[in-house]
């Protein structure tokens, strides 16, 4: 069962959800930015610890609070480890009042039909039970459209779906990610193909049962209400995708409903060298901006 609680904030409260959740490939990119060099650690493990630090000095920062994020998706490693004692699921949703989600997915596979399907994920079942005894609310899974081309968008919404099927039997709330890549020139035209495919697989979501979505920001400001009114949609969520956080916030206000899930866009600016007091007042600057823009469609 669902944390009632959780889903209530999830699906109504005012706020966004912070994307924690850089994996292998991408978290030197994450600390670079962060200004923490490749030559501060030797191997996996030593940058693992490094990231889990950026990301318990975000998650522990009073202005990360549930007031404005309603939520936050973390990696698996994060997820396994703790946070002043506390493991990270449990950190955040009871001492921050944020919903925690996971990213599930296991990279993505080579390209085919303008798209990048998610790798196999074997071993799903097993980490969703780990998941569900760990506290956390939901998941998230990304795979990524490169062309407006109808097979490879198909066959992208059919895997999301699929396996979104799968995660409900768990008790979990999937969010479905396929994103479409900001700087190709079918955007829009993909994004026309998406929003059709996603509402045709909306009648196999279970009776009684609701999924999110987190998509790109539309080329066509509220392309996406109809899935944001359809009650089958607990919530749609934005991915940053590249735009700064300046220019995702004015994307996002204008698209009523949706709400951000941002990652580089939340911690542009924010650096290991920065003092507490620096670091809290960046960070606090960037959520209430992306607070507002989440009100503000």
């Amino acid at each position: 069962m669902t944390n009632a609680e959780m889903a209530a904030q999830a699906a109504n409260k005012d706020g966004f959800i912070a994307a924690l959740d850089q994996s292998g490939g991408s978290t030197p990119k994450a600390l670079k930015l962060y200004g923490v060099p490749e030559s501060a650690y030797s191997n996996e493990d030593e940058m693992f610890d490094l990231i889990h630090q950026m990301r318990a000095r975000i998650i522990k920062s009073p202005a990360f609070t549930g007031d404005k994020v309603m939520g936050a998706i973390l990696f698996e490693q994060t997820m396994d480890r703790e946070i002043d004692g506390i493991p990270t699921a449990q950190y955040l949703w009871e001492k921050r009042g944020v919903v925690p989600f996971l990213k599930v997915d296991k990279g993505l596979a080579d390209a085919a039909d303008g798209v990048k399907l998610m790798k196999p994920m074997p071993d799903l079942d097993a980490l969703l039970d780990r998941a569900v005894a760990k506290g956390v609310f939901g998941t998230k899974m990304r795979s990524v459209i490169d062309a407006a081309n109808p097979k490879g968008i198909a066959a992208i919404v059919d895997q999301q779906f699929e396996i979104g099927k799968q995660i409900l039997a768990h008790g979990l709330m999937p969010i479905i990610e396929p994103e479409v890549t900001i700087s190709i020139a079918d955007k829009a035209e993909a994004e026309d193909i998406l929003l059709a495919e996603i509402s045709k697989h909306l009648d196999g979501v279970p009776a009684g049962k609701q999924v999110m979505l987190k998509l790109t920001l539309p080329t066509k400001a509220n392309l996406y209400k109809p899935l944001i009114d359809d009650p089958r949609v607990m919530r749609v969520v934005a991915l940053s995708g590249g735009y700064s956080r300046d220019d995702a916030n004015e994307k996002l206000a204008q698209n009523t409903g949706m709400i951000a899930s941002f990652s580089r866009a939340l911690t542009e600016g924010l650096s290991a060298d920065q003092s507490d007091a620096e670091f809290d007042a960046m960070l606090g600057d960037a959520i209430d901006s992306i607070f507002e823009a989440s009100r503000a469609g």
